[in-house]
């Protein structure tokens, strides 16, 4: 029995952590609520489906690069004066077309290419509150001014997230932001420091046709993995958290309903479409619309996918230096739009 037990545990410690996650909440589900799991197995399906363009294009993107040494050039353009990378990072990401889930795969390929971190926190953090169909969308459920705030807001984060980061590194924070295999490790200098040109035509090389089989594989298996633990966790969530009860949370006026939607917000979101009607809903019915907005900024940066996916790439302090950024940013912005005369 002894034996058996130490064996055991031996596996559990050689599987991997997402894996075995994964398999944890299966269980639970089978054993405590056997009819929610065919529902939880659809939506994660359903979930990956959907990204799955992303995942696609980004694990392809980031394999091409690599194999063909172009991540190099791709590095450079994010290379520069850190205050205008983390700038242009940070307009690139409110107005790009990514959700929280399809950044995820675009950020770990622009990690692995060695795009500093700062650059990249700023475009982590504005991405996913804002995009074009969520603008036309927020503007048709909460208004135009709302939409701008919002979209203004996205900004404001990722220059928030950008130089707070770059500050920390000066102070000497984050000298291995990244986890092992995901990038280099570091600033993401390596292919930087490499001054041969790209083989634009890599297959046509037996090497770099191996480069790209095992970035492909690699990054698919990486992404494909905690992806799958971040969606089957945000349908438990949608199942035994009622929307109610987000609603009762974050109701009222005043300092607190801004304090509680912000931190609500981080753990508990819906989706940023889903989260648009009730929201709306809940305004008419007098919470305040500060508090709305802090619920809808910080839910976006920090929804289980995206929260997961930043947990898998980045070390701990990373990962809490994010929550930071979102909680207070989101916190700031919402006291800020109850504060205008609208």
């Amino acid at each position: 029995m002894t034996a058996l037990a130490l064996s055991l545990g031996n596996g559990l410690k050689r599987l991997d952590r997402a894996l075995l996650a994964i398999l944890v909440v299966l269980l639970a589900l089978a054993a405590f609520a056997p009819e929610q799991l065919p529902a939880s197995l659809g939506f994660t399906l359903e979930s990956l489906v959907e990204v799955l363009p992303f995942l696609a294009f980004s694990i392809l993107l980031a394999a091409y690069a690599k194999a063909s040494g172009s991540d190099r050039l791709i590095a450079k353009a994010f290379s520069g004066r850190l205050a205008i990378m983390v700038v242009a990072a940070s307009l690139m990401g409110a107005l790009s077309p990514f959700c929280s889930c399809g950044v995820i795969p675009l950020i770990a390929a622009l990690l692995a290419m060695g795009v500093p971190l700062p650059a990249v926190m700023a475009f982590w953090l504005a991405s996913p509150i804002m995009d074009p169909s969520m603008f036309v969308l927020t503007t048709g459920t909460l208004g135009l001014t709302f939409a701008l705030y919002k979209t203004a807001a996205a900004i404001a984060i990722g220059l928030l997230g950008g130089y707070g980061t770059a500050l920390l590194q000066r102070l000497g924070g984050f000298e291995q932001p990244l986890r092992e295999g995901v990038g280099d490790g570091g600033c993401g200098a390596a292919p930087l420091r490499s001054g041969q040109p790209p083989v634009w035509r890599f297959w046509q090389e037996e090497k770099r046709r191996g480069t790209f089989k095992a970035n492909l594989l690699s990054n698919s298996l990486f992404l494909g993995k905690w992806l799958a633990l971040a969606f089957l966790l945000e349908s438990v969530m949608l199942a035994y958290v009622p929307a109610e009860t987000v609603a009762d949370l974050i109701g009222g006026e005043g300092l607190w309903p801004v304090l509680a939607a912000t931190l609500v917000g981080v753990p508990a979101y819906l989706n940023g479409y889903a989260a648009l009607p009730l929201v709306g809903g809940l305004i008419e019915q007098g919470m305040a619309p500060g508090a709305g907005m802090a619920f809808l900024l910080a839910g976006g940066v920090s929804s289980i996918p995206a929260a997961i996916a930043v947990f898998a790439l980045a070390r701990l302090p990373v990962f809490l230096a994010y929550l930071g950024f979102a909680f207070l940013g989101s916190f700031a912005l919402g006291l800020a739009f109850g504060a205008l005369p609208l």
